[in-house]
């Protein structure tokens, strides 16, 4: 009986032994392997659109039609020569040469529970708000000079932009533009409970803030050499499908973020079509103090 029991006690050893050696065996392999990382194999969900402005030269060329039927095959290829070089020079003309900087400023905080629009001005907050950041901008243009001021014809979009010309040269060109009022881009994805417009707002909204997308975001035209610097002084939800659409983002997204009052949104459009953003809704610069959303 007691042999038995130490044939089990050796038995019951062995396998703890061998359990622990496979173990240590499995771990060290495991510790020891290298995995390929995520980003190895993955797949974007959807690619950059390059024509996304339909301005891309290419798209600007008209394909050359002459036919080469019935040519021998050096006319043939002399012709296919002088084909790409004339391609390549008409693709020349059509480039950008020069890069568009956009800067979105939302206006400064508004009495927004006035009954009527023409009520809706800045309050003394939204004031401060508008200076600073005029004060900001006019520091972030020691190298270069805005060409243009566009602003909606919402009252606080005026009054902001206004101020913030007060901290700018005086001979900037202003442009009032009502495609950039404020309103309901598109049903926002995941829906939200505090805030439900009705579907015609969207419907109505929707397709004038998009035509205001297609307006001032663009590259630059071909006889554009230098780059250029506009300001752009509007609302939360435009800048925030402005700011989806240019990236290429899910346009529906544009309710996940928020924009501070009187930030600032810098985007560049480079002569090869891709956008980039330098900073979103940029409000640093302001005493906490004096910040609101």
């Amino acid at each position: 009986m007691t042999n038995f029991r130490k044939i089990i006690t050796y038995a019951a050893s062995s396998v703890c032994i061998l359990g622990s050696g496979v173990y240590l065996k499995d771990h060290f392999i495991e510790k020891n392997t290298l995995k390929a990382a995520w980003t190895t194999s993955y797949e974007p969900s959807v690619k950059w659109d390059h024509n996304w402005d339909r301005r891309h030269p290419e798209s600007l060329t008209k394909p050359n039609r002459r036919s080469s039927v019935g040519q021998n095959l050096v006319d043939q290829k002399n012709e296919n020569s002088e084909k790409k070089t004339t391609d390549d020079f008409e693709i020349g003309k059509k480039s950008s040469k020069a890069s568009r900087h956009l800067f979105l400023i939302r206006h400064g905080q508004y009495e927004i529970n006035a009954k009527d629009k023409d009520l809706m001005v800045l309050t003394p907050l939204g004031r401060e708000q508008a200076e600073l950041t005029g004060i900001r901008l006019s520091e972030l243009t020691q190298n270069f000079k805005f060409n243009k001021i566009h602003h909606s014809t919402m009252i606080r979009a005026i009054e902001t932009a206004d101020i913030i010309r007060t901290k700018l040269p005086k001979d900037i060109p202003v442009h009032v533009d009502p495609l950039l009022c404020e309103g309901a881009p598109i049903p926002p994805e995941p829906p939200v409970g505090h805030w439900k417009p009705e579907f015609y707002q969207f419907f109505q909204d929707g397709s004038r803030i998009e035509a205001a997308f297609r307006k001032y975001f663009f590259r630059a035209p071909p006889e554009q050499l230098e780059d250029s610097y506009e300001l752009v002084v509007c609302h939360a939800n435009v800048i925030r499908y402005f700011f989806c659409r240019a990236l290429q983002f899910p346009a529906e997204a544009w309710l996940r973020f928020g924009l501070n009052h009187g930030s600032i949104t810098h985007i560049v459009i480079r002569p090869d079509g891709r956008v980039a953003c330098k900073f979103l809704g940029e409000s640093g610069y302001m005493p906490i103090t004096k910040t609101s959303s």
